[in-house]
């Protein structure tokens, strides 16, 4: 039998719950700052036009600030958060993305960061802001 490859960090992650390297990253960041969290442990209640659905929030911070980690941001997301938004406006829900500069889609003038700006939401690349942590 062949020997096997150990898994890296990332696969391993993977393997026991995270869904994206960017999440994980995070998660490592806020375990060695000391900030305890809850990852993918709340299911909020939204509704579509006519149905009920559930939304799993990436990350719980102990002060009430939601944290979505995104390196694809799809036509559906942006959607589902503007309907939770609308529908649960006392929820604090931030983004990270691996780079707030993309494109919403390929030939669009507007990034990532100008969808949330012109949305409302509060966003940073690549790792929780450390002022999000203390706030």
């Amino acid at each position: 039998m062949p020997k096997r490859k150990p898994l890296s960090q990332r696969q391993v992650g993977l393997k026991y719950g995270f869904r994206s390297g960017l999440e994980e990253d995070n998660a490592a960041y806020l375990q060695s700052q000391g900030i305890p969290f809850e990852y993918e442990s709340t299911k909020i209640r939204y509704f579509k036009p006519q149905t009920e659905h559930t939304y799993t929030p990436d990350f719980m911070l102990p002060n009430g600030i939601i944290v979505e980690t995104k390196g694809r941001f799809l036509v559906a997301d942006r959607k589902k958060h503007i309907l939770i938004q609308q529908q649960h406006p006392e929820l604090d829900i931030r983004f990270v993305f691996s780079n707030s500069r993309a494109k919403i889609r390929k030939g669009s003038k507007t990034t990532l960061g100008m969808w949330c700006d012109r949305n409302d939401f509060l966003y940073a690349d690549k790792i929780i802001p450390k002022e999000w942590l203390s706030e």
